[in-house]
C-alpha cells in the first residue's frame, strides 16, 4: 500500500518472466492497468472479511476477465506473481503464518474466480461484435451510437458495459447503455470524448457505421424494481444522462401492467447546446404525462430555463421524501447531490453506481 506503483511493476515484470504468453492479453501502455489492478487487489484484500461481499466481487471479476482471453492456466501464474511480490515487499514482517494467511486466501479468490468464469461460459460469450448501424454526432465532442450485436445481450435499464474498438486493441472502457431493452436488440451509447481518451475520442470522431466493437457483459447495480415501487426523482449531468434515460424508457414501458409513477428528470450541462438529446427527452415526455423533464445550466446566464448547480436545483424538489432518487454524472456531481439530500431521502432510496467500482473497472471515459 505505501507503493503502489513500485509494488505492481515489481508484481508485473515477475508475471511476464513468469508466463510470457500472458503479455500478449494485456495492451502496450501499462500505466492505466497497474493501477487499476491494483486498487482491484486492494478492495478485494479489504473485503475479505465480508464473505458475502467478497464473494460476489471475485465471481464478477472472473466473469469480466472472460473478455480478455483469461483462462484457467493464466489464474494461476497470476496468483503466483503476486504471493511473490506481497514476500518482497513485506520483508522481515513474512513469517510462515503470514505465508500461510495469504495463500489461503489467495487459493480462495483463484477458486471463486475460475468457478464463476466456468458456469458464466456455460450461459453466455465472453464478448460481443456490435456493428456501428448509426453515428450521430450531436455536439463536437458527443455522439450517441447505435450498435446491433451479433449475439444477444442481456441487461438491465441503468447498466453499463464495456467496449473495445479496434484502433486500440485489448483496451476497454465502460459506457452507459442508454436505452431500454429492444426487442431489435439495439443499444444506444451516448459517448462524450474526453481528453486523451482513447476509446471516447475514437467512438466520437473515427468510426461510422458500418465499423465494428466489441462489447462485454453488461454490469451495475443502478436499476430500478419492474414495476417500480416509487415515484422516481433522477438527476443526470451531461452524457450521464445515459443510464437516466433507459431507466426512464423502463419505467414509462411498464405501465401497462404495474402503477403509474411519476418521473421527475433534471438533465444539467454547462451550455444550453450541451442539452444534446432534449429532443427524445420531449418525444418520452409527450408520450407518458407523468415525466417531467427539467434542464439545468450552469454557466449561461442568458438561458431562459433553470439555471443553477443541479445539486442546488434537485435540493429543492419538493416531493423528494416519497421518491426513489437515482443519480449520475460527474462525481463531484454525485457527491455534491448525495450530500444535499441525506437528510431529506433515505440512503437506501438513493441509487448510484459505486465511484470507486467504476474507476477499478476502468470507467475514465464512462458516459455517466
Amino acid at each position: 500500500m505505501a507503493d503502489a506503483q513500485k509494488s505492481m511493476e515489481y508484481f508485473y515484470a515477475h508475471l511476464f518472466v513468469l508466463s510470457p504468453e500472458i503479455r500478449a492479453l494485456f495492451p502496450f501502455a501499462m500505466d492505466d492497468v497497474r493501477a487499476r489492478v491494483f486498487q482491484a487487489l486492494a478492495r478485494l484484500i479489504w473485503s475479505l472479511d465480508s464473505p458475502q461481499y467478497c464473494a460476489a466481487y471475485l465471481q464478477q471479476l472472473g466473469k469480466d476477465h472472460r473478455k480478455f482471453g483469461v483462462r484457467e492456466k493464466h489464474h494461476q501464474a497470476f496468483f503466483d506473481a503476486l504471493l511473490v511480490t506481497v514476500e518482497h515487499f513485506s520483508g522481515i514482517d513474512w513469517t510462515a503464518q503470514t505465508k500461510a494467511a495469504w495463500e489461503t486466501a489467495l487459493d480462495y479468490a483463484k477458486a471463486e474466480m475460475v468457478a464463476a468464469a466456468s458456469a458464466d461460459a456455460g450461459r453466455q460469450p465472453g464478448w460481443w461484435v456490435g456493428e456501428i448501424v448509426r453515428h450521430d454526432r450531436r455536439t463536437d465532442s458527443i455522439a450517441v451510437l447505435t450498435i446491433r450485436p451479433d449475439q444477444p445481450l442481456s441487461y438491465a435499464a441503468g447498466q453499463y458495459l464495456s467496449v473495445q474498438v479496434m484502433r486500440w486493441p485489448r483496451v476497454w472502457r465502460n459506457f452507459s447503455v442508454a436505452n431500454a431493452p429492444r426487442l431489435s436488440g439495439l443499444l444506444d451509447l451516448h459517448v462524450r470524448a474526453v481528453p486523451g481518451g482513447m476509446v471516447s475520442n475514437a467512438l466520437v470522431h473515427h468510426v461510422g457505421a458500418g465499423d465494428t466493437v466489441l462489447l462485454g457483459q453488461a454490469r451495475g447495480e443502478m436499476t430500478v424494481p419492474d414495476p417500480p415501487l416509487r415515484d422516481l426523482v433522477c438527476v443526470a449531468g451531461g452524457t450521464g444522462l445515459a443510464p437516466i434515460k433507459a431507466i426512464i424508457e423502463s419505467v414509462t414501458g411498464a405501465t401497462s401492467y404495474g402503477p403509474r409513477r411519476n418521473i421527475t428528470a433534471f438533465v444539467g450541462a454547462r451550455r444550453p447546446e450541451d442539452l444534446y438529446d432534449m429532443r427524445d427527452l420531449r418525444v418520452l415526455q409527450s408520450a407518458y404525462r407523468s415525466l417531467v423533464v427539467i434542464p439545468v445550466v450552469s454557466d449561461d446566464p442568458a438561458f431562459e430555463g433553470t439555471k443553477g448547480l443541479l445539486p442546488d436545483i434537485v435540493s429543492r424538489h419538493a416531493s423528494l421524501e416519497s421518491s426513489d432518487v437515482f443519480i449520475c454524472g460527474p462525481d463531484d456531481m454525485v457527491r455534491e447531490t448525495e450530500r444535499v439530500l441525506a437528510g431529506r431521502v433515505p440512503a437506501d432510496r438513493i441509487h448510484r453506481d459505486s465511484l470507486d467500482a467504476a474507476r477499478g473497472s476502468g470507467r475514465q471515459e464512462l458516459s455517466r
